[in-house]
Order: structure tokens, then sequence, then C-alpha cells
């Protein structure tokens, strides 16, 4: 009796813990919080093979992460620098990393043998913090104040939620006089009238506001602050609301940029954010790259964009990719135009095509997103059209509705996992064709008078070249040391002590060969950090 009476309070016991499980399971994305208190607990369950840094802490008192992976030194490793968080508007990004990074410590854990990362899983801290308020809006920037539209004056103009629905959306104006018509697939979209085509305006198109300034503008000047992806040097664009008073003006900007510089090591950056070279690689334009402040992608690192879009393509299964290049002081630009190194950048997710009877798929995003928001039976994707008394529109009429913000950027929640999960396999692909600097077929050959000559091939046995065409470009990035170590009683009669190569392609060797006078043995070195170094002893004849 008393058997049966345990095990039935062990069998209750178990059904409360299953159920609240179920009751705690994530539903939605993780906020600043939760996002910290994930990145703990993996760190501290994989202490071994991580470590948890505090980068800084921002203006409005939120702490960045850099979460490192290895096994053994990380410097001592080939690694992938992670940027996550880029934007605040992809909130995506930030789940993606913290995943990422469990799946590798968890189910990959062989692979920081010989790789180290570099997590970084939200620069934006303030910005993506926007999706959970009270009031959902894009504002991607950080918590300083900001003058955006230049008038001596700050944050006078702030998001107004006059529908009262808790989202900032849009707002249409009847109007003869404006530029925007219904769209005749969907006349809840709007789109700029083609006159043409014969057609002509009838509304205006705002942001949900009140234009509290008196200017003419709405919401132009609120809580704007820096936006992390658009204050690095490449391409910056000065006098933009958002981009800061100079380059690089923010302690998360500064100190990134201080990391990623001491480590060298770092032979690739992924940046999960809006720009996108992976399902559609960057082309090559002669013009540009010409240019004395280059602005293309040089043509070697064209094709290499093109081997690396096809992999991500074939591992990850997309397909219907957005066109999206950086647009100025982009994280995603400086990683490749100033920084040298193989840049690659996604946002992880966009909106699939969904075709109607006819086989064809709307032309036009928002539409062909509200078609596949009524396909996967999401209800809250968008506001509609409401009409609503305006104080700047007294006698017209006024309707606010439209997407709900970040669901046509974020998708799901519950698609988050398996989206992790392909990255991370084009990841660990990634990291499978790292330059690797391995010395092969070394050799000794007697040739008289004490005189030996050593031989050997330094071979890259990664698929990716040790430095990108940019990379060579800059200057900035370590040649490769070749280099002989010899005792007190030789002498290197032909051939250098050391000597630097600029870059080593993929699966290819380049021999060197030296004339050594003495006896005993002298050591071999050859690498750089980003490559793995490698090292023998071979002794004279």
């Amino acid at each position: 009796m008393f058997n049966k009476k345990r095990a039935l309070l062990f069998f209750i016991g178990i059904t409360i813990c299953f159920t609240s499980l179920q009751i705690s399971a994530q539903s939605d994305y993780s906020n600043y919080s939760k996002l910290t208190q994930k990145i703990k607990s993996l760190q501290r369950a994989n202490s071994s093979n991580s470590k948890l840094e505090e980068l800084t802490t921002t203006i409005g008192g939120h702490k960045i992460w850099a979460l490192t992976l290895s096994k053994g030194e990380a410097k001592n490793k080939p690694a992938i620098a992670i940027v996550s968080g880029v934007d605040g508007s992809h909130i995506l990004g930030p789940e993606m990393a913290v995943n990422i990074a469990e799946n590798i410590l968890k189910e990959h854990a062989d692979v920081l043998e010989n790789t180290t990362f570099y997590i970084f899983p939200n620069m934006s801290p303030n910005a993506t913090e926007n999706y959970f308020s009270s009031l959902k809006h894009y504002n991607n920037g950080n918590a300083k104040n900001t003058d955006d539209d230049r008038d001596g004056e700050v944050n006078e103009d702030p998001f107004d939620d006059l529908n009262k629905d808790g989202l900032i959306t849009m707002m249409r104006v009847e109007d003869i006089t404006g530029d925007y018509t219904k769209l005749k697939e969907d006349e809840r979209v709007l789109v700029k009238a083609d006159n043409n085509k014969g057609e002509k305006g009838t509304y205006k198109l705002f942001s949900e506001g009140i234009d509290n300034d008196k200017d003419g503008l709405f919401n132009e000047d609120g809580k704007g602050g820096i936006l992390f992806n658009k204050n690095f040097s490449y391409n910056y664009k000065y006098f933009t609301a958002g981009a800061g008073e100079h380059p690089v003006s923010e302690k998360e900007h500064r100190d990134l940029l201080a990391f990623l510089y001491d480590q060298w090591n770092i032979f690739a950056i992924v940046t999960l954010g809006p720009e996108n070279n992976l399902s559609t690689p960057v082309k090559y334009n002669a013009s540009g790259a010409k240019k004395r402040v280059v602005s293309s992608i040089l043509k070697e690192d064209a094709a290499l964009n093109k081997f690396l879009s096809d992999k991500y393509n074939t591992i990850t299964k997309t397909k219907d990719a957005p066109s999206s290049k950086g647009k100025g002081g982009s994280f995603f630009e400086w990683s490749y135009f100033h920084f040298g190194k193989l840049a690659l950048s996604t946002p992880g997710w966009w909106v699939p095509q969904v075709k109607d009877s006819t086989k064809k798929a709307s032309k036009n995003n928002v539409a062909n997103y509200l078609n596949w928001a009524e396909k996967e039976n999401i209800s809250n994707a968008f506001v509609t059209w409401k009409q609503v008394n305006h104080p700047d529109f007294p006698n017209q009429k006024v309707e606010i509705g439209g997407i709900a913000p970040y669901k046509m950027i974020n998708p799901p929640y519950q698609m988050v996992t398996e989206i992790s999960k392909k990255h991370t396999d084009f990841i660990l692909e990634l990291a499978k064709m790292q330059p690797n600097i391995t010395l092969q077929n070394l050799t000794s050959e007697a040739v008289g008078n004490g005189i030996t000559r050593i031989s050997v091939d330094v071979h890259n046995s990664g698929l990716l070249p040790t430095h990108t065409a940019m990379g060579k470009k800059s200057r900035w990035l370590r040649k490769i040391k070749v280099a002989v170590t010899l005792n007190k009683n030789q002498q290197i009669i032909s051939g250098r002590e050391i000597t630097l190569v600029n870059s080593i392609d993929g699966d290819s060797t380049k021999k060197f060969s030296w004339l050594i006078k003495g006896n005993g043995s002298v050591g071999i070195e050859a690498g750089t950090s980003h490559t793995g170094i490698d090292t023998a002893t071979i002794k004279l004849k």
C-alpha cells in the first residue's frame, strides 16, 4: 500500500513538472533580460569550452556580451566572428546567435578543436527592446538623445498611438494631391501611383502620429538615438538621422572594433542582419573596384562570394531572397571594405513567395506577405484600416492601419529553431573550409661540403584562400610567415631566414627550399594567426 502511494505521488509530481514545462515553454522572442539569462546559463553549462565577457555597457545601461567558444587557447586557432543585433528591427538575429552557440556547444563541440567562435548576440539591446514595449514600434537607435531634424530641440515629435492598439503602423489620408493609390490585387495595400499607366494618386501616406512640432513631418524627432548599423566608417552618411556626429561615435562600436582588431585569428565575419550576400552574392563592378576609394567587391572575392552563396543555398534550401545591400555606415560593409575579412551577411529569413492559382506570385512585397500570412494562419499580421479624427487633417478622411511592426521582417517564433539549425550547418561547413597552413613533403638532401638542401611544401589545405583580395589590398591582415630557426653552428647559404607570403589560394601550395651549412637540426615554421601555424624539425645531413 505504501509503495502504491509513493508511486502515485511520484506520478503526480512528474505530471506537474511536465505541465509546468509546457506552460513555461517559450512562445515568443527573448527580451534583453531573458536573452542574457540564456547566454549565462549556456556558458555555465559549458564552462570548459566557453568564456563570457562583458564587452561594454551602453548609454542605456544594457550590457553587450561577447561569448567565445573554443577548446584550449582561443587565439591559437582560426576564428569566425558572428555578430548579431546590428539592426534593432531584426529580432530574429539575437535569437539565432544564441541558438547557433548552443547547437555548436551541445551537438558539434568537436569543431572547437580547430576553430574558435567569437559570438556577439546583440549589439543593439536598447533598440530590440522596443519589440517588447507597451507601444510596439520601430526605433532602431540606442538611448542617446538626438536632434534628428536638427531644429535645436530634442525628442519633440515622438510616436503617437492614435487608434490605441499598442502598435505604430501607418496613416493614410484621402487627398487628391497624394502620390499613393490602392493596389488593384489587394486594396489594403497602398502603392505609388504610376502616371505612365494612367494611375492617379488619391492618398497621402505617413507614419501613424501627430505633427507635434508643426513642421509638416510626422514622428521625425522622437527618441531616435544612434543606429548601430549606420555608425561605421565605410561610406558613412554624414548629417543623416541616426548616423551620429561622426563614425564609430558610440561605446558599443568602439569596443566591438577594439575587440575585433585584437583578434588576429579571425578569418571570417558572419553578420546576422538586414544585408544579404549569402543567398544572393554581391556582383563585381569593374569601375567601382578601380576607384581610389573602392566601392565594389573585388573580382576574386566576388567569385568566392558566389561559391559560398551556392553552399549556403544548398544547405539552408533558401530561395526568392530579396536584394539587400549595405546603405552606408553598416557593419557588414565595414567588415569587408575596411577590415578586409571574408564578410558574409544574411537576415536568416524572408517572406517566401506565395503563388496563386495561376502559379504567379505577387510582385508587391506587402501583398505577398499578406498572402503568406493568410496561408500560415497568422491572424495579427495586419491592422485593418480604421478612420480616426486627426487634429492635423480636420476636414479629411484619415485612417490608421497596415502591417503590424516586425511581422514582415521576422518569422513566427516557432520557426526560429529550424532556421537556426540550418544556419548552424552552414557555419560548420564554413569552418571545414577555413584556411589551414600545413608543412608537407619536408625533405633534406646532402649536397657536399657540409651543406644540406631543405625543401618543403607550404600547403593551404582549406578550400578558402588565406586572404581575401581586399585583405591583401588593405595591407592590414598579417601575411603568412615562413621561417627557419637555426642553431649557433648553422648558416643559411641560400634562401631567406624569414619570408612573408601575401596569400595562398585554397587547396594550393608554395614551395620553399634552403641551403644550410652545419650539423644538427633546424626548425621550420609556417602560417599566421588566422590560418594556424605548423612547425617541424628536420635533421641536417
